[in-house]
């Protein structure tokens, strides 16, 4: 049995300790190495000489992941293991990647201890050092440290990377496999502080701080005015770091050959009558789960980019992170520290593919897997241990249950009582301190937060996959109401698009893997250039750490979570101001007659410059109208017209069956009822299969018979609406009446038969020029808002083009509507339209049949025509994609309806 084929997880490795930042000299190994990849795993180690001759080889940037550097391709899987189920052996086919590179020795390191540290290798590395190994290791997030002897001079580090290893089978998590070194490779010349473990506790105003080292030392606290011994507690007044307010203190701690500088936090966990704490306060976690991604650099993200995620999560009032599934780069958890993230930090474990062999041979019950699953939660714990952000250990996700879990909570229960453990798959609470759980339905959070109980979270919720994700405002709504909950965890934070030459971005099968998950990846509220979408700035408001309300004449603010200085700024129409709230509550201010519908917003900004944003950055928003729309009474003198070809009305134009073909003087096609749409990912979702639904109803393939014009008063045009070889359908009558300088077109739809299931939506569309550009609303926007979606969206007066209106999902799908919609224009240089109602629509260069048959977006093209989609309905969106579809007030079935719009000609 190889080294890769085993239940060992390592060989040679120092003990696990604490990430530090040292005064120690280091070597940061990270450039060009020598590489070689070979298809199998069984080679002999010819390469580990330091005189061999590499000049043949590759040269390949370190950190990296080989298959984005043109060797071999990424494959996705989400559950399945992309080889065999037969632990633990990996299969024979096993890409392995020989690199080697060349340092030189510094002169004033002769004599010193020196470390070889690698931060991150996927999935198994050994390693030589000028010909001698050193050993092996698995465990691909975790760190590994080797005590080396370079030789003065020229030294040759040699590493072998198998891309499988029996270590695969714990890391089945949902993400792109992607071999190779991807974390710094680093020398360290060590003094004699190995390791560091602060504890910092803190009640009622004071904090006691004791730190233990590996060997005496002094710890040094100036602003605290404490200088102590190592394992010496130390109790003073301090402030409490939180992460709305994450107050740091600078240590030291120093022996006569090395001095490592902490930033140190404040806090207690623990848990009270079933709420969850932290220094005496319950904590809201307002969560994301976070994969390391980048669309280059794979889980190889560089710092920039790091910090960018902690800034657009705080302004986006995103106060928790689940490090899924895997322990992060440790410069991650330090952003969380200084910018204030609660955190619960993931071990490197997961066993998902099991399920599909009834969890039989599932190493978290097989015993020769136990020193695996507790060396990989030691590694976990022991580097990050110090960052006050963590507040909760994760024995990792989706592995069952099984004993070698219970013995990692042991261990961490006795190496750190301070934070509790974390694990969604003990379904009994038998050895967690906490109750997880993944895409409960809103029905079963709003039970259990009435149960008594240990806290309650749900790690995973809200899947943000495609269009979505929908019920999120609900969510919150329970996590507010009910102490016992924590908070909860949207899934995920950005979608795992690789940048592809021609796809944009790619994801599995687009690689040509012979089993994949296809577009699973593409699950977050960031698309892949870290662009927002809808979903994150829903997220953002229903997120609100302060609630402002307008009721009675009077604007009220709550203060959720503690919040830093904040301003209060209103408007209306085009007038604006600033509200005095320090007590809570303001009048409304004094406002004039307004002509028309007028709505008053009430912003609340930052008043100072924080560290995550500047002043003046909005945290959320509330509406309030201050003047009804006027409604006049549209009439008009004019009747229909017989013509050599049909009848004219007004501005429109029609054929001899009744059918618009122009109207003002704009070629157009006649509207007629739309119950589908491109299914969205949760339409298509395990939990909804609403796609399959809509297909056997035929509502994709709508076939329209006429069954009567009658010209009169008005112009009536009725039609059946069937799909062939199904009996049911529905009756529609069109009817064209002269309004003003317009027509208003009243739509009338009655079932013909019996439509239980849920439609799409309850629309007509129809064909514009292709001449139209440029869009004009009042209603809700600027983006896009669906029945259980677009708690982001304002009523107001929005602009855009064709183009701009669609959201750009990677995968096409639905999208792009704008809801309660007072009046649209749609113009371009041939003229447009004005449509008047209430309603919702969508205008886009390509059919629904072409967005739902597009896999990419460079599939789709410009049509002939621009469709608008005009609604008085549409279904939920829901979180169906992994998770509970719409709820019941959001399911859309075909009823009797009658809708009204007023349609202008725009010169």
């Amino acid at each position: 049995m190889s080294y890769y084929d085993d239940f060992v997880p390592h060989q040679g490795l120092r003990p696990p300790r604490a990430h530090l930042d040292t005064d120690a000299p280091r070597l940061v190994l990270d450039g060009d190495w020598r590489f070689r990849l070979s298809p199998v795993a069984d080679l002999p180690a010819d390469f580990v000489a330091p005189d061999f001759d590499d000049s043949g080889w590759d040269t390949l940037a370190v950190p990296c992941h080989w298959p984005l550097r043109g060797y071999g391709n990424p494959w996705y899987t989400n559950v399945v293991y992309p080889f065999p189920v037969d632990p633990p052996h990996p299969p024979e086919d096993n890409p392995t990647g020989d690199h080697r590179v060349a340092f030189d020795l510094p002169d004033d390191w002769a004599g010193r201890r020196v470390v070889l540290r690698f931060d991150g290798v996927e999935s198994c590395a050994k390693v030589w050092l000028n010909g001698a190994e050193l050993g092996f290791f698995t465990g691909s997030r975790l760190r590994a440290e080797f005590d080396v002897t370079p030789r003065p001079g020229r030294n040759v580090l040699a590493v072998r990377v198998h891309q499988w290893s029996a270590a695969s089978y714990l890391e089945d998590q949902d993400q792109w496999w992607l071999p190779g070194i991807f974390r710094s490779v680093t020398l360290e010349a060590r003094g004699d502080l190995d390791d560091v473990f602060v504890h910092a506790s803190y009640r009622d105003g004071r904090g006691t701080l004791r730190v233990d080292t590996s060997v005496p030392a002094t710890v040094s606290v100036p602003e605290l005015g404490i200088e102590v011994a190592s394992g010496v507690a130390a109790t003073v007044a301090v402030q409490p770091w939180s992460a709305e307010r994450p107050r740091l203190y600078d240590a030291t701690v120093a022996t006569d050959s090395e001095t490592v500088r902490l930033r140190i936090g404040f806090r207690t966990v623990s848990i009270e009558d079933g709420v969850l704490l932290v220094n005496g306060e319950p904590l809201a976690l307002r969560g994301v789960n976070r994969h390391e991604f980048h669309p280059d650099h794979g889980r190889a993200v560089p710092y920039e980019t790091m910090r960018e995620d902690v800034l657009l999560m705080k302004r986006h009032n995103i106060n928790a992170v689940r490090t899924s599934h895997y322990p992060p780069h440790p410069a991650f958890l330090d952003l969380c520290d200084e910018l204030g993230l609660w955190v619960i930090d993931e071990c490197d474990l997961e066993t998902h593919g099991f399920f599909f062999t009834g969890w039989e041979r599932n190493p978290s019950d097989v015993p020769e897997w136990r020193e695996s699953y507790l060396d990989r939660m030691r590694r976990t714990v022991e580097r990050d241990k110090n960052h006050p952000s963590i507040v909760l250990w994760s024995l990792g996700n989706e592995s069952h249950t099984g004993a070698n879990l219970a013995a990692m909570t042991g261990w961490v229960r006795d190496r750190d009582p301070s934070r509790p453990v974390h694990y969604e798959g003990d379904a009994d609470c038998a050895y967690v301190d906490v109750y997880s759980r993944m895409y409960a339905t809103h029905a079963e959070v709003a039970e259990i937060g009435q149960e008594p109980g240990i806290p309650f979270l749900q790690c995973e919720y809200a899947h943000a996959m495609g269009n979505g994700p929908g019920g999120l405002a609900e969510y919150v709504a329970l996590f507010d109401r009910y102490p016992r909950i924590a908070g909860g965890f949207v899934w995920e934070w950005i979608d795992h698009g690789l940048r592809h030459p021609s796809l944009e971005y790619a994801y599995g099968g687009d690689y040509g893997e012979p089993l994949h998950d296809g577009n699973f990846v593409i699950d977050g509220l960031l698309f892949p250039d870290r662009t927002p979408s809808p979903g994150l700035l829903d997220v953002k408001k229903v997120y609100e750490p302060v609630r402002v309300t307008v009721a009675d004449g009077r604007v009220t603010v709550e203060e959720l979570r503690p919040v830093p200085p904040l301003r209060f700024e209103w408007s209306a129409g085009d007038l604006s101001g600033e509200l005095d709230l320090s007590s809570g509550s303001a009048p409304l201010p004094e406002l004039p007659s307004f002509a028309g519908e007028t709505w008053l917003t009430v912003r609340a900004v930052l008043a100072q410059d924080q560290p995550w944003a500047a002043a003046g950055h909005e945290i959320t928003w509330a509406q309030h109208q201050v003047a009804a729309a006027v409604a006049p009474v549209v009439g008009g003198g004019d009747r229909p017209q017989r013509t050599g070809s049909g009848f004219s009305l007004g501005p429109g134009e029609f054929d001899r069956t009744g059918r618009l073909r122009a109207f003002g003087g704009l070629p157009v096609g006649a509207p007629h009822l739309a119950l589908w749409r491109a299914p969205t990912d949760n339409d298509r979702g395990e939990n909804a299969h609403l796609d399959q639904t809509w297909h056997a109803l035929g509502l994709h393939r709508l076939t329209h018979r006429l069954d009567g014009v009658e010209a009169g008063e008005t112009l009536v045009v009725r039609e059946r609406t069937a799909a062939a070889a199904l009996a049911r359908g529905a009756l529609v009558t069109y009817e064209w009446a002269s309004a003003g300088a317009g027509l208003a077109l009243t739509v009338s739809v009655e079932p013909d038969g019996e439509w239980p299931e849920p439609i799409a939506r309850l629309a007509v569309a129809m064909p514009l020029p292709a001449s139209i550009e440029h869009v004009t609303w009042f209603g809700r926007g600027p983006g896009e808002a669906y029945p259980d979606t677009g708690s982001a969206t304002l009523v107001g007066r929005w602009e855009s083009t064709v183009d701009g209106m669609q959201t750009p999902y990677v995968r096409p799908q639905e999208n792009g509507r704008r809801a309660d919609v007072r009046w649209a224009e749609l113009t371009g240089p041939d003229g447009g339209l004005r449509i008047a109602g209430d309603f919702g629509f969508t205008v886009r260069r390509w059919t629904d049949a072409d967005l739902a048959a597009a896999r990419h977006r460079n599939e789709l093209r410009a049509g002939a025509a621009v469709w608008l989609t005009i609604d008085v309905g549409q279904q939920g969106i829901g979180t169906a994609s992994c998770g509970p579809g719409a709820l019941p007030e959001h399911v859309l079935t075909l009823r009797k309806t009658a809708f009204t719009v007023v349609c202008t000609p725009l010169s």
